[in-house]
């Protein structure tokens, strides 16, 4: 098949009549236009253009080469007005998907900083747990995704927008908080939480971490809210391990005390994560950097400007 810039000086030569006058038109020299000319004669096997002392002008063949080619150009055209159209539309949209705490206690700020960055782009925001997160991702559901947790999915490529704590709260009543010594990891394992449902970032980070240590008692209650199970907490269900984001408001009223566990490192990894190998548009790179510019120290305080503020370049997590 010819090249388009081929045909297109084919058919500036058909209405100029002078192929030194269509050169200089496409901003190429008048050799240049011919040996491009010539190779597009040899592709077709057919002789396009007469030469003369007077010009240029198109052989019988040629005509009819040149009626096909504005087809050709015209359905080019359209292509490329249909597909900036489309690219245009996805840069106007940002879908995004986060886990609960990240979406209560994070986006709120990264979004009023997006607005600035892009004023014109619509978005879109789910909440749901960190395992349906990743999947509304891998899915094509949403262009960018937060969760929490120790393990990145397959097939997603991630950044690190901070590192959270996740805190053993009880009410101020319970006899673990009048304990002056940490909880030991054991006890933390035997123990009946309230915890939140499988396949939410904080349970399965706890689940990890204590492994060595056994396996979970068996749940007090499986509430899908950060809210309801400080309330449960509060009424004096029982114990509930919760992230600091979320329990900082209650620790500083005394609604809630904090029991640090001996041994037992219950960090955890904030990621924006997005499909491996997938070109990323100007508001998911903008929403990198708002995310990636302020990293969470363990007490859930902003520890200040991350050392890594930009999206460039974007490279997959290990």
């Amino acid at each position: 098949m010819p090249e388009l810039s081929a045909l297109e000086l084919l058919l500036s030569v058909a209405r100029l009549g002078s192929l030194g006058r269509a050169a200089r038109e496409h901003g190429i020299s008048q050799p240049a236009a011919g040996s491009r000319i010539r190779y597009l004669e040899r592709l077709v096997g057919l002789s396009l253009i007469e030469r003369s002392p007077l010009g240029s002008q198109l052989t019988p063949e040629g005509a009819v080469v040149a009626d096909w080619a504005r087809d050709v150009i015209r359905a080019a055209a359209a292509l490329d007005t249909g597909v900036t159209a489309l690219r245009a539309e996805r840069n106007s949209r940002l879908r995004i998907a986060a886990s609960m705490t990240i979406a209560e206690y994070l986006v709120p700020s990264w979004l009023v900083e997006l607005r600035s960055r892009q004023p014109h782009v619509a978005v879109s925001l789910q909440v749901a747990n960190s395992a349906m997160v990743a999947q509304l991702v891998l899915d094509g559901e949403v262009d960018v995704g937060f969760i929490e947790g120790p393990r990145l999915p397959e097939g997603l490529t991630s950044r690190t927008v901070g590192v959270d704590e996740l805190l053993v709260v009880v009410q101020p009543g319970h006899p673990w908080a009048k304990r002056r010594r940490p909880l030991p990891a054991e006890q933390l394992v035997s123990t009946s939480l309230v915890h939140r449902e499988p396949g939410s970032g904080t349970r399965y980070t706890l689940e990890a971490v204590l492994a060595e240590y056994g396996s979970l008692a068996p749940p007090l209650f499986e509430l899908s809210s950060t809210a309801s199970i400080k309330s449960a907490v509060e009424a004096g269900a029982g114990p509930a391990v919760l992230s600091s984001l979320a329990v900082a408001e209650d620790l500083e009223a005394h609604r809630l005390v904090g029991i640090p566990v001996e041994g037992v490192d219950l960090r955890r990894t904030l990621r924006l994560v997005w499909p491996t190998g997938r070109q990323l548009t100007g508001a998911v790179r903008d929403v990198i950097a708002v995310a990636c510019a302020v990293e969470l120290a363990p007490s859930g305080q902003s520890s200040g400007p991350h050392p890594q503020t930009t999206p460039q370049p974007v490279e997959p997590t290990p």
